[in-house]
């Protein structure tokens, strides 16, 4: 398969999503359920402040990337390193 190819444009572009996904998965999937979570309670209570839902859900965004922030950033230097070294297939 060569750097020419649309299959390893779409290969590249495959692996870009993946990476993105397992990003933003960490980060993302404790706040939908902080979020859900919320938001049954206040349902539950009748209580519509808004500050309410979102300061909780804030405290969990800054936990999660207190945890996960090292892991994520290698990931993405881990990926831009490749991209960088697939730069002379581009070039042939």
């Amino acid at each position: 398969m060569g750097a020419s190819s649309p299959d390893y444009f779409i290969g590249i572009a495959q692996q870009a999503m993946w990476i993105l996904a397992l990003a933003s998965a960490p980060i993302l999937i404790p706040a939908l359920i902080a979020g859900i979570i919320l938001g049954m309670i206040q349902a539950a209570t009748s209580i519509n402040e808004q500050t309410l839902a979102f300061v909780p859900k804030l405290i969990v965004v800054g936990a999660m990337l207190a945890l996960f922030g090292g892991a994520i950033l290698m990931l993405l230097a881990d990926f831009t390193r490749e991209m960088f070294a697939r730069i002379p297939d581009l070039l042939q």
